[in-house]
């Protein structure tokens, strides 16, 4: 039940089959022992009004004529007694699970400067449509986070946002005492962003229940009506733009120049695409430029479209020819593009050691950044004089978290999964002719390897039929070369029972920590920069023989050294998981809390704010 007692506004007009749907949704999925239903008429000219008269348990106001969006709630508003939180719904809403309701209340009741609540909102098609919006002051242009992706459950948890769209909102009573109704400067569109905004002005943040998804049929009044839509959009967002473009502007306390890559698909491009997000909801006004190009490993120019309407802001910017601070996020021997007053250079390597060129590039920064102890040590060893500092990455805990959709075996069968490009450093011969000695085709266990070759000279066929695998031992699965939209990764992971990256050498392995974040048992070699957030709490670490000279044909590894796991422990580790379920299972669980708790993006980024702070005083 709410704490306190709570009216539920659905402001209509005309459309009578999408107010009906909705508010059968609603009083067959509201506990009304301490919650009403006010149902606003806003003018309809169709059945609605003799067909709301049918309804029980509902309350009708009808106003004359349409007031529009904003003046007809406001109408409804002012409806509920002085003592009641407000609940708004647009009438194209359709409720999907009972305790809705109770949930909305628990998360602003979560803490006493919560004031706003949305949802997750899902489309008809079974896209998500909203979990949160964000507005840039370059734009004034809302945007609708997780908008038209695939729908894996994702944004799961109790997150607070810039803003939510007001077709499903929670609105404290506290909130409507400090900031009033819904700005009348709008007939329609950018009110819900106001308020949010004038709520934190107020003292109120805004948050998304993660743990409510309703079914949004987006109708919308001028649906039917493009020109009256882009006349009504435009107006209020020129109104929007004159009231709060100033406080827009004034959320970011720091300005970072940003060197790296995008748009191409590359570790650094990923992480990169993370930082820029994360430091954006942090206040870090980011500029970004792209520093690789001639004589570089990508000599072509990136993308000028990275698929994101953030980063294509960000990109946009305008970039001083010396920025305060610039870092550079990419390998060593770019670093003397670095631009800043201040050079950062941010990089990593999966041996145990730094090319000398990345030494001597590294020397000319005013610091380096590398993600992990193990890449900190290498830089040491190989003559990095410049002041070193660990600035770990993060993983995405909204798409990679255990209660992300899975489809588990139709067999029954327990599933490992590895994922990793067929070359030296990766090891896959370990893997699979252990994987294939230590269980027997006719046993309920596989091993799904997800293969990315972009080298075109790799078999891949070949490459398998050359280790004799016996057809009487563990059973391979191959998934080649197939790319998976990132929202559903998650859900991959899943779908599986147990993680193993036995390789022999890693920077940091994202994969290995999204599996982790999703609550997999997790085996993983016990040599390079992932110790750093892998431990025998959290996961099954794979012991390493000895360390042996890298050898591939990436350049930068000659002269040093990767790490050889132990063949025997991997046939124990791999037999124990699938043995012993409880303790796996119970591993998984406390390693997706540590990733939620101590290395989420956000949590990397504010490790950059807060050293920036240092930096520029």
């Amino acid at each position: 039940m709410p704490e306190r007692p709570v009216s539920i506004v659905v402001l209509c007009w005309n459309h009578w089959d999408l107010t009906e749907k909705c508010l059968e949704s609603v009083l067959r999925n509201t506990d009304l022992t301490h919650a009403e239903v006010i149902v606003v008429d806003n003018g309809s000219e169709d059945e609605t009004p003799d067909r709301l008269r049918g309804v029980e348990g509902i309350r009708v106001i009808t106003n004359p004529t349409n007031l529009g969006f904003v003046r007809g709630n406001n109408v409804g508003i002012e409806a509920v007694d002085a003592d009641r939180d407000v609940v708004l719904l647009n009438n194209d809403i359709e409720v999907l699970q009972p305790d809705w309701l109770e949930r909305l209340a628990a998360t602003a009741s979560s803490e006493p400067d919560i004031g706003i609540v949305g949802c997750r909102l899902q489309m008809p098609d079974g896209r998500l449509l909203h979990a949160g919006t964000y507005i840039l002051p370059e734009t004034c242009w809302g945007q609708q986070i997780g908008a038209l992706e695939p729908d894996f459950n994702q944004y799961a948890s109790d997150r607070e946002v810039q803003g939510i769209v007001f077709a499903c909102a929670y609105i404290r009573r506290e909130v409507i005492e400090s900031a009033g109704l819904l700005s009348e400067d709008y007939e329609s569109y950018f009110e819900d962003t106001d308020y949010c905004l004038a709520a934190r002005k107020a003292g109120f943040r805004t948050f998304c229940c993660g743990g409510v998804t309703l079914l949004h049929n987006e109708h919308g009044s001028t649906r039917d009506d493009p020109k009256k839509f882009e006349s009504l959009f435009e107006a209020s967002r020129r109104t929007f733009r004159k009231k709060w473009l100033p406080d827009l502007e004034a959320r970011y306390v720091r300005d970072l120049t940003w060197q790296s890559i995008l748009n191409f698909p590359t570790g650094y491009a990923m992480s990169s695409r993370a930082f820029l997000v994360a430091l954006e909801d942090l206040g870090v006004r980011t500029h970004y430029s792209y520093v690789y190009g001639a004589g570089s490993p990508f000599p072509v120019e990136e993308p000028e479209q990275s698929g994101d309407y953030r980063l294509n802001v960000i990109s946009s910017r305008p970039r001083e020819k010396s920025p305060p601070v610039s870092v550079v996020y990419g390998q060593g021997d770019v670093f003397d593009r670095n631009c800043g007053a201040y050079k950062i250079g941010f990089t990593m390597l999966e041996v145990d050691g730094f090319p000398d060129e990345w030494v001597a590039q590294a020397n000319r920064m005013d610091e380096v950044w590398t993600p992990t102890s193990f890449n900190r040590d290498g830089m040491l060893r190989c003559g990095v004089t410049t002041p070193i500092r660990v600035m770990p990455l993060g993983v995405d805990v909204h798409h990679f978290h255990p209660e992300v959709t899975s489809f588990p075996s139709p067999d029954g069968d327990f599933v490992f999964l590895s994922s990793f490009e067929w070359g030296e450093r990766k090891a896959p011969e370990l893997l699979l002719s252990v994987f294939n000695e230590t269980f027997r085709a006719n046993e309920p266990v596989a091993l799904v390897c997800k293969v990315n070759n972009r080298d075109a000279s790799v078999d891949l066929a070949a490459e398998v039929e050359a280790l004799r695998l016996k057809p009487w031992g563990g059973r391979i699965v191959f998934i080649h070369n197939r790319e998976l939209p990132y929202e559903q990764l998650g859900s991959l992971y899943r779908s599986t029972d147990c993680y193993v990256s036995a390789g022999r050498g890693e920077g940091w392995d994202m994969p290995l920590m999204e599996a982790m974040a999703c609550g997999l048992p997790t085996i993983a070699t016990d040599w390079g920069a992932h110790c750093d957030f892998v431990h025998e709490g959290i996961s099954f670490p794979l012991r390493v023989e000895s360390t042996i000279p890298a050898v591939a044909r990436c350049p930068y590894y000659d002269g040093f050294s990767w790490a050889d796991p132990e063949r025997g422990h991997l046939r124990e580790l791999l037999r124990y998981v699938f043995e012993n379920r409880s303790d796996a299972e119970e591993r998984g669980r406390r390693a997706a809390d540590e990733m939620r708790e101590r290395w989420s993006w956000r949590a990397a980024a504010t490790r950059v704010r807060d050293r920036l702070d240092e930096v520029l005083g």
